[in-house]
Order: C-alpha cells, then structure tokens, then sequence
C-alpha cells in the first residue's frame, strides 16, 4: 500500500506556534483563515504559495486583535514544527510493514522538506510531494493525482486529520484514513472515510 501523509496538523504539531501568534485560540483562528484562504482560492481555480497565504493570515488575525506579528518568527516556527508523539512510532510500524510512505503537503516543497528534517521524520518518507509542484492547492484533484503517477496502479491511502483533505482525496480515487485527533470530525454529509484511527500507531494494523 502506498501511505500518502498529510503534514501539518496530522503529523507536525502546531501548538508550537501558540507563543507566536498569540495562544492556542488565535493559533486556531490563524491557520483556519489559511485553510478557508487555501479552499477560497481552490475553489475559484486559482493557485497562490501556501506559505504566503499562512503569513497573510497571520498578518490579518494579529491585526484583528490588535496585536503585530514576526512573520520571519513565523516561517521559522512552522518549519520547525515537532513531530505528535504517536508520529514516528507510526511511521515505522508502516514501513516495517512492506508499506511506501510519502508526504503531501500544500507547503511549499522546500518548507515541507525542512519540516521533515527538523522534526526528525525525513528518514521515515520515500518522496515528498508538494502542491507547488502542479501548481494548485489540495484538494483539487492534481495534487493527488501526481503521487498517482509517480506510482502508476500502486494502491494509495491518503492519511490527514482534515475533512477538507480526505473529502479531496476520496474525489481522486484514493482510499482514506481520517486520523481523528482531538476535535476531529468527518466532513458532514460526505462519504465515510475508508478508515478512521485515532492514532498513526493504529494504522499499520488495518491496513
């Protein structure tokens, strides 16, 4: 099987963000104006560089709580990000499996490959992907699509702890695993995730 990971949120941890943008509710706050940003600009076909868009976001939620932001202290917090303690564990039960493990990140290409050599997890992936490379934002189908092709009729299972990322996958023809991490839900009204674990620890053994 090949396991295609999301980044942030499923496997980095972005509480680590909270000094720097003002506590957990406005971190939440921050990065769900990112995500609305990134499914706004999807939706109308277009593209714009996912780490823009989070420094924008940051920028405009600072401003609404009359607070101002270190957007270089930002992009260094978010390439650093640590990895969720049910991570590596994870990640090594899939690859002892015989399982392929890549990353799918909409962060730029260089931004993931960081996150994954800081947090410790690069030796754990075969290939990183980036949206960046097709030029549009999950969950348009292209992103999925180019992990498709770089493994023609290879069996793929998108893992992520977002709706948004599983309901994108599901309209590409991947199967799915929602990792329900605290606050978690499915998407209402879409179709079942194909699996549905609390913990990347899980996983290797319904696969």
């Amino acid at each position: 099987m090949l396991c295609v990971f999301d980044v942030n949120e499923t496997l980095l941890d972005l509480a680590a963000m909270d000094d720097l943008v003002g506590g957990p509710e406005l971190r939440r706050e921050w990065f769900g104006l990112a995500i609305h940003t990134v499914l706004t600009v999807t939706a109308t076909g277009g593209y714009r560089d996912f780490a823009g868009i989070a420094g924008e976001a940051a920028t405009e939620v600072a401003a609404r709580h009359g607070r101002e932001v270190n957007l270089a202290a930002i992009g260094e917090g978010l390439r650093s990000l640590p990895a969720h303690p049910d991570v590596e564990e994870g990640l090594a039960k899939l690859r002892e499996a015989g399982h392929d493990v890549v990353a799918l990140t909409n962060s730029p290409l260089a931004t993931a490959e960081a996150q994954l050599q800081n947090s410790g997890l690069a030796k754990l992936f075969d290939r990183i992907f980036s949206a960046e490379q097709v030029g549009r934002l999950k969950p348009a189908p292209e992103p999925y699509r180019q992990v498709l092709d770089a493994y023609p009729g290879k069996p793929a299972v998108m893992i992520a702890a977002h709706d948004w990322d599983i309901a994108g996958a599901q309209a590409a023809g991947l199967r799915t695993a929602l990792l329900a991490r605290p606050g978690v839900r499915p998407l209402p009204g879409s179709p079942e995730p194909t699996y549905t674990i609390t913990s990347l620890t899980e996983l290797a053994g319904v696969l």
